[in-house]
């Protein structure tokens, strides 16, 4: 969990928000073991933005991984302190295609001490995902 989070710190540092001044890193920890990073990435379209939390699970998708164990998510105003930036419902739904809402683990945080932890069907309860489409 501490790597985790320290990882997800790292990668705010990348972010690339001219737009709302508000930086988020994320950190997903694959079946494998590894863990990849992603950091908003704000487009003056406002669609075309991607949030921290979907670029580390595009990145992790992307290299083979097809279940994430656990997510930690850090964030806060460009050079301000760190609050709870919980995902949004776009992340909650992408992850959800990932991961086990059960078993998933989200870390919260605001630093490796202080951070809060929350199972996916807690954030997305009753959610949509491949069980239901897939006999």
């Amino acid at each position: 969990m501490e790597q985790l989070i320290t990882c997800a710190m790292a990668a705010r540092e990348l972010a690339y928000a001219p737009y709302s001044s508000y930086h988020v890193g994320a950190a997903v920890r694959g079946k494998s073991g590894k863990i990849y990073t992603g950091c908003n990435v704000e487009n003056a379209s406002y669609g075309a933005t991607i949030c921290a939390e979907r670029n580390a699970i595009w990145k992790a998708v992307s290299e083979g991984e097809k279940e994430i164990l656990a997510l930690a998510i850090v964030g806060g105003p460009a050079g301000g302190d760190l609050s709870y930036a919980f995902p949004c419902g776009m992340c909650r739904q992408v992850l959800r295609e990932f991961s086990d809402p059960d078993r998933v683990q989200i870390y919260v945080a605001k630093n490796t001490s202080d951070y809060k932890v929350y199972t996916l069907a807690e954030l997305l309860p009753d959610s949509f995902g491949p069980d239901i489409l897939l006999p």
